[in-house]
């Protein structure tokens, strides 16, 4: 039986993952900061829970130590833990910026960390990185989230190369948009503490910000949708890095391959800020 574990599993496309896989007949190691709150995936068969928080070395360590322990085998590696942390880079705190970057960028590298060396004992394995359209475009007033993502993109390009030399393959998972989740409980909204310091200078934008980020859109997809598309991807075979997944994110990457990249800067400023 082939396994995968899964970080961020608690919900959104984590949660929907794990469901789909252990549909499929894999164990499923499905990780979560609180375990303890999870009513639905300790009910399924071939999925159990572990405690991984990826911004504290010593809950990776101790859950991969764990899974390795309880499963004689793992194959698949899906790095989805993540959120974003939207606002003006100005009014970020170091803070903000520090877990912003620990949670989708560095506890990433420090999961693929923790597992490279049972992949390279059996010359296999695959990490399957989620970092999303917004690695590949940006949007005004999120420039932290997109750093990490495009982060995510760089490292996961390179890694490619020294693993596959190895037998490991990397795959880049790039979701587009998904029903209630980028807009919403995912979402930090980094607004000025203190208004007055920036003049009101930002006001305006994020207000434009908000009311955009909140339309109605078109095109976005559900969370079993995304968790259908990585299963497929997991399982293709190919020796394919990038998985550009949903209707939305298809159409705006290929607009920014159509316009270039300085006209759809200026679509994306009058669309967003306009």
């Amino acid at each position: 039986m082939q396994s995968i574990v899964i970080t961020g599993a608690s919900s959104g496309i984590g949660k929907a993952t794990a469901k789909q896989f252990a549909e499929q007949g894999w164990q499923v190691a499905a990780t979560m900061r609180k375990p303890q709150n999870e009513t639905e995936l300790n009910q399924i068969d071939h999925i159990k829970l572990y405690q991984l928080d990826v911004t504290d070395q010593a809950s990776i360590d101790n859950a991969a130590a764990q899974i390795l322990n309880d499963f004689e085998r793992v194959d698949v590696v899906l790095n989805n833990a993540g959120y974003g942390l939207a606002g003006p880079f100005e009014t970020s705190s170091a803070d903000r910026i520090r877990r912003q970057f620990d949670t989708n960028v560095f506890g990433l590298m420090e999961v693929t960390r923790a597992f490279l060396p049972h992949f390279r004992a059996n010359k296999a394995g695959l990490f399957m990185n989620v970092s999303s359209i917004g690695g590949r475009i940006t949007y005004p007033l999120i420039s932290l989230y997109h750093a990490t993502k495009w982060a995510v993109e760089g490292f996961s390009e390179s890694l490619s190369y020294e693993l596959g030399e190895l037998g490991i393959q990397v795959k880049l998972i790039e979701p587009g948009g998904v029903a209630t989740d980028f807009g919403g409980r995912s979402m930090d909204i980094a607004t000025p503490a203190n208004p007055e310091a920036y003049a009101g200078d930002y006001n305006d934008m994020l207000v434009k910000f908000q009311a955009a980020m909140s339309a109605p859109r078109t095109g976005g997809s559900t969370a079993e949708q995304m968790a259908e598309w990585i299963f497929e991807a997991a399982t293709d075979g190919k020796n394919q890095l990038r998985y550009l997944l949903g209707e939305d994110a298809n159409q705006i990457y290929a607009m920014r391959e159509q316009a270039g990249d300085d006209a759809f800067i200026t679509g994306m400023r009058e669309q967003m800020l306009g």
